[in-house]
This record gives C-alpha cells, sequence and structure tokens, in this order.
C-alpha cells in the first residue's frame, strides 16, 4: 500500500489549505487519518476517517478541520481553515484496513511520506 500526500505548503496565519492522500489499494473496510509533528514535538493525530464516512478530530482543530473521503478517487482530503502558526509542521497520511482505527499513531501501518505545511 501506498500513501502520496499533496497540497501543504506556505500560508499566512487565517489562511487554508487541503491536503490530499490518495491511498493506491482498495480495502472494504479502511481507517485513514492525518497526523502532524511539529518541530521539535512529538506527532499527533489530526483527523481521522473510515468507510462509513465516522470522523474524529483533535480537540483543537474542530470546527476549523474537515476530513473527506472521495472513493472513487481513493483519496482522502484534509480542509484545514483559520490555520494558526503552531499548526506548522509535517502533515502525514496513514491507512489502516479493518475496523476504525481512530487517532493513535500506533493503530496505523501504513505511512505516507508527508507534505510540509507552514503556517506564519
Amino acid at each position: 500500500v501506498q500513501l502520496v500526500e499533496s497540497g501543504g505548503g506556505s500560508v499566512q496565519s487565517g489562511g487554508s489549505l487541503r491536503l490530499s492522500c490518495v491511498v493506491s489499494h482498495h480495502y472494504t473496510r479502511w481507517t485513514v487519518a492525518w497526523f502532524r509533528q511539529a518541530p521539535g514535538k512529538e506527532r499527533e493525530g489530526v483527523a481521522a476517517i473510515d468507510v462509513d464516512g465516522r470522523t474524529e478530530y483533535l480537540n483543537s482543530v474542530k470546527g476549523r478541520f474537515t476530513i473527506s473521503h472521495d472513493a472513487e478517487k481513493n483519496t482522502v482530503y484534509l480542509q484545514m481553515n483559520s490555520l494558526k502558526p503552531e499548526e506548522t509542521g509535517l502533515y502525514t497520511c496513514a491507512a489502516e484496513p479493518g475496523s476504525y482505527s481512530g487517532l493513535r499513531e500506533i493503530d496505523y501501518g501504513y505511512w505516507g511520506q508527508g507534505t510540509q505545511v507552514t503556517v506564519s
């Protein structure tokens, strides 16, 4: 399974970005999540979605970030609005087949390379 992220970049505080994660393999049941790692900090789960559309968000991004998926394109999106400088970091998507996996990185076996988001 390969995951390829895109959509990162540099934006000003309050700006928006939409990240994309293309998953190379289709599973009947799966969860895809976005994680981020800021410089000098541990990686944290930001949002997750499963094949049924169940979603979960990190408390600090609720109301600003939206995770969605396009089944035809095998792609998961993360729409990020009202971005803050402290949300600068490497955003990586991860996938795990089977039942819902949540926001713990230990529960994911497949990872992309990440896309950098810089908010100034």
